[in-house]
C-alpha cells in the first residue's frame, strides 16, 4: 500500500469513526418511535437546514451534476436552476404549513401518517398505498447513493467496486441502525458543512491554477467551440431545445413530494427556528449548486487527463487528487476533501434508509398489521427494516456501470409525481378529499413507471422517444386527477374542514 493511499485511508477512517460515534451517542437518546423518526421534534435551525439540504443533494451534487456538465457543457446547469427555485419555494411556502398541520393532525410522525389523519382514512388505504410508493422509489434512490459510494471507494483506493459498495453501505447502516433520526440529522449537519467547504475550496484553487482563463484552458484541452460549452443554451455543441430546458427546470417540482426533506420541516422545534432554517437552507443550496456547476466547467480545462463518459462522474475526485498531491500533508488534506464527497453520499443514503424504515415499521407494521404493538417492538422492527432495505438497495446498485444521474432521476420523478401535488393540495385546498388523494398518488406513481420503464412506443419508452422528463408530465397528471376526482366525489366532512381552517390560527 502506497504512502498516498495510507494518508487518504487515515482521513477516511477518522471521518467514518466520527460518524459511528455520533450514532452511538444518539442511540442513548433514542427511546421512542417519535425520537427515532423525528428526534422528538427538537431540531434547531442549523441542524434542520443543513440536514434537509444535505439529505437532498447526495452524491449527485458532487458527482452526477459536475459529471454531466463536464461532458455536455453549461447547458446542463438548468437542472441546478430548477432545483434552487424548488428549494426556495419549498421552504417559503410548504415548511411552516406542513409543520403546523402535522401537529394538528394527531401529531403525525410520517408523511403517510399525515395523509391518513388529514383525510380521516379509517380503512388505511392512503397509508398502505403511500408506504408502498415510498419503499419502491426510495429503494432506487438509496441505490443511487450507495452506487456513488462504491464509485468513490473504487476510484480512490482502487478497490473492486462491489467491495467498495459494501464498505460504504455498512458504515451508513451502522449509525442509522443505532441512532435513528437524531443520528441522521447530526451527521447530516457535519456532512453538510464538509460538503460546503469542499465545494468552495476546490474550484477556487482550480480557478487560480488556470489564472481565471476559462477559454484558454478549454482550448488547451481541445474543447471546440468554447462559447457553446460555456453557454446555457447549448448542449454537446448543439442548441438546447426549449422542451429540454423546461424538463430540467421541472426537477424543482419534486421538492414538495420528497418525504426525507419534508420530515425535517416536521421535526423543527419551533416556527422561529423554522424561519431561520429557511434562510440558511436557501443560501446553502445556492452556493452549493453554483460551486458544483463550476466544478464541471473547471474540470474540463483543469484536469491533466480527459475523462470518458463512464468516468465523467469522477471529475471532482480527480480534481482533488490533482490539487492535493506532492507531500503527505497535502495528500491527507485531499483525503479530508474526499470525505466531503463521502459526506454527500452518506447524508442522503441515511435519510432514505430512515424514511423507508418509518414507512415499513410505523405505517405498515404498526398502523395496519399490528396496531396493538408496543413502541419498543416498533422501534426494533424499524431497525430490522433499515437492514433489509440496505441489502436490497445494494443489490440494485450492484452493477458498476449504474448511472448515478439516471437512478436519481427516476426516483426523484416517482416521488415528486406521486406525493408533490397531494402535499400541495392537502395543505392549501380544503376541498381535497380521500378519493382525490388516492387518485393523485396512484396516477402520479404509475405515470412515471410507464413513461420511464415501459417500451410502448415502437419498442422504446416514451421518455426515450420524446426526451421529456417524466416529472414534468407526471406532476400535472397527478394534480389533475386530484382536482377532478375530488370535485366529482363527496366533499370533505365538516370536521376535516374545521381542522383545515384551524391550522391557520394554530399557536404553539
Amino acid at each position: 500500500m502506497s504512502t498516498t493511499t495510507i494518508a487518504v485511508l487515515i482521513a477516511f477512517v477518522c471521518y467514518l469513526a466520527m460518524m459511528i460515534g455520533i450514532g452511538i451517542f444518539s442511540m442513548k437518546k433514542t427511546n421512542s418511535t417519535e425520537d427515532y423518526f423525528l428526534g422528538g421534534r427538537g431540531l434547531n435551525s442549523w441542524v434542520a437546514a443543513l440536514s434537509a439540504q444535505a439529505s437532498d443533494m447526495s452524491g449527485w451534487l458532487l458527482m452526477g451534476l459536475p459529471g454531466s456538465i463536464y461532458l455536455a457543457g453549461t447547458g446542463k446547469a438548468w437542472i441546478a436552476i430548477g432545483l434552487f427555485i424548488g428549494t426556495a419555494l419549498n421552504w417559503i411556502c410548504i415548511s411552516k404549513r406542513l409543520r403546523r398541520y402535522t401537529i394538528v393532525a394527531n401529531n403525525s410522525l410520517t408523511l403517510p401518517e399525515f395523509f391518513q389523519n388529514r383525510f380521516r382514512d379509517k380503512k388505511k388505504i392512503l397509508l398502505g398505498i403511500s408506504s408502498v410508493v415510498i419503499v419502491i422509489f426510495f429503494l432506487v434512490y438509496t441505490a443511487s447513493a450507495l452506487a456513488s459510494g462504491g464509485k468513490l471507494f473504487q476510484t480512490v483506493f482502487g478497490l473492486d467496486y462491489h467491495y467498495a459498495l459494501l464498505i460504504g453501505a455498512a458504515v451508513i447502516l451502522a449509525y442509522t441502525f443505532m441512532g435513528g433520526f437524531l443520528a441522521v440529522c447530526t451527521t447530516d449537519f457535519v456532512q453538510g458543512t464538509m460538503m460546503l467547504i469542499a465545494l468552495l475550496t476546490v474550484p477556487i484553487i482550480a480557478y487560480a491554477a488556470i489564472s481565471g482563463d476559462f477559454t484558454g484552458a478549454l482550448t488547451a484541452h481541445d474543447v471546440a467551440e468554447n462559447s457553446d460549452f460555456l453557454s446555457l443554451f447549448y448542449i454537446d455543441g448543439k442548441p438546447y431545445p426549449l422542451i429540454s430546458i423546461v424538463s430540467d427546470l421541472a426537477w424543482g417540482l419534486g421538492y414538495c413530494g420528497m418525504p426525507h426533506i419534508l420530515v425535517r420541516f416536521m421535526a423543527v422545534k419551533s416556527e422561529k427556528e423554522l424561519k431561520k432554517s429557511s434562510v440558511i437552507a436557501i443560501v446553502w443550496v445556492a452556493i452549493s449548486l453554483i460551486a458544483a456547476c463550476f466544478i464541471g466547467i473547471l474540470g474540463r480545462g483543469f484536469l491533466n487527463e480527459t475523462l470518458t463518459e463512464t468516468g465523467s462522474e469522477n471529475v471532482f475526485i480527480k480534481m482533488i487528487q490533482q490539487i492535493f498531491d506532492g507531500n503527505i500533508v497535502l495528500i491527507f488534506i485531499g483525503g479530508l476533501f474526499l470525505c466531503g464527497i463521502l459526506a454527500a453520499i452518506m447524508s442522503t443514503a441515511d435519510s432514505q434508509l430512515l424514511v423507508c424504515a418509518s414507512s415499513a415499521s410505523k405505517d405498515i407494521f404498526k398502523n395496519i398489521l399490528k396496531p396493538e404493538a408496543e413502541d419498543k417492538k416498533v422501534l426494533n422492527v424499524s431497525r430490522i427494516t433499515v437492514l433489509v432495505i440496505a441489502v436490497v438497495a445494494c443489490i440494485i446498485a450492484w452493477n458498476p456501470d449504474s448511472s448515478i444521474m439516471g437512478l436519481v432521476s427516476d426516483a426523484w420523478a416517482g416521488l415528486g409525481s406521486a406525493f408533490g401535488p397531494l402535499v400541495v393540495c392537502s395543505l392549501f385546498w380544503k376541498r381535497t378529499n380521500l378519493p382525490g388523494a388516492v387518485a393523485g398518488i396512484v396516477s402520479g406513481g404509475l405515470f412515471v413507471i410507464i413513461w420511464d420503464y415501459l417500451p410502448i412506443l415502437g419498442g422504446q419508452t416514451p421518455y426515450a422517444v420524446t426526451g421529456i422528463y417524466s416529472l414534468l408530465l407526471g406532476f400535472f397528471v397527478s394534480l389533475l386527477c386530484i382536482v377532478i376526482v375530488s370535485l366529482l366525489t363527496k366533499a370533505p366532512s365538516k370536521e376535516i374542514v374545521e381542522e383545515f381552517e384551524s391550522v391557520k390560527t394554530y399557536q404553539e
